[in-house]
């Protein structure tokens, strides 16, 4: 039996916002390696200060040091921005900074688009009560079904990877703490009404994000990032807008995000209940494969 395939991965460009390759990056003469600090600009200052206000915002200490979080909602898939389903119930359990686990609860033969993965299909065959389990840790993904856990599609992995490396938290965590990263401040943005700073941060491997921060609650409102597809060359921008921010422990947590795709909307998802610093066990990120999922399973 053929393996559940992901339909639909990614989407981008919100509002009308149009995704921009990364900043041209700034090299030092051969002949006077440091001699220059290639974030002594007033563009990287200010691209800095407006960084450290969206910390925080988000609740400063109490959010960078968090180091577990699990959320429970209602997701939906979208096509031409329209849902056309109920909406499927899920639980997401994460361990900063790279273990994450996705439970799903489905019925019959239903489109399920997964947080953070994408979208699985589902058959009536399913029977279990956690239909669909997706983990990842570290640089590793693991589905599980009723049939028994099989590593994750390579280009599906890669997606997932790729989102999570350009996300808020890893942004806010990871990228502003590598020396090499440049700062860009890119001036002002309107996010669904809303007046925004346009920050770009770009590291060593000439890998960009732009974050879009509130004016006013210099929460984040947007993430954009462009990558081309290594088959067709084609630029592909993908971002996710943020909203109805609520404290969650001292922690502003958005419990409604959008995922669009090269302009078009595809996956929403709403948070119901939100919960930080949890003990959750190890056991919770492991997995081994069971299974092949490109070899046809053996009759009993």
């Amino acid at each position: 039996m053929k393996r559940f395939l992901l339909l639909l991965l990614f989407s981008a460009l919100a509002y009308g916002q149009t995704g921009t390759e990364p900043p041209p990056r700034a090299t030092l003469p051969p002949e006077k390696p440091g001699a220059v600090n290639l974030n002594d600009s007033d563009s990287a200052r200010k691209a800095r200060a407006v960084l450290d206000q969206t910390i925080q915002a988000l609740g400063g200490e109490a959010y960078l040091k968090a180091e577990t979080r699990e959320e429970e909602g209602r997701f939906y898939g979208l096509h031409h921005g329209e849902s056309h389903e109920v909406g499927l119930p899920y639980r997401q359990f994460e361990r900063f900074p790279d273990q994450d686990r996705v439970e799903i609860i489905g019925k019959g033969h239903v489109v399920l688009p997964i947080p953070d993965v994408g979208i699985i299909v589902v058959g009536h065959e399913v029977k279990s009560k956690n239909d669909i389990v997706i983990i990842h840790n570290g640089d590793k993904g693991y589905e599980t079904t009723y049939k028994g856990t099989a590593a994750q599609d390579k280009e599906e992995l890669e997606a997932y990877l790729r989102r999570r490396r350009h996300s808020v938290d890893w942004a806010l965590r990871k990228w502003i703490n590598d020396p090499g990263v440049e700062y860009f401040y890119d001036g002002l943005a309107i996010v669904d009404g809303k007046p925004a700073d346009r920050v770009t941060l770009l590291n060593g491997q000439n890998d960009a994000v732009t974050l879009f921060l509130d004016q006013n609650t210099h929460l984040p409102l947007k993430t954009s990032y462009s990558w081309r597809d290594p088959k067709d060359k084609q630029k592909n921008v993908e971002e996710e807008v943020y909203d109805n921010y609520k404290p969650e422990q001292g922690i502003m947590t958005a419990h409604a995000i959008t995922r669009y795709f090269n302009g078009e909307s595809s996956h929403q998802r709403y948070i119901y209940t939100a919960k930080y610093n949890l003990n959750l066990p190890e056991s919770m990120f492991e997995a081994s494969t069971t299974y092949d999922p490109y070899q046809p399973l053996k009759k009993k």
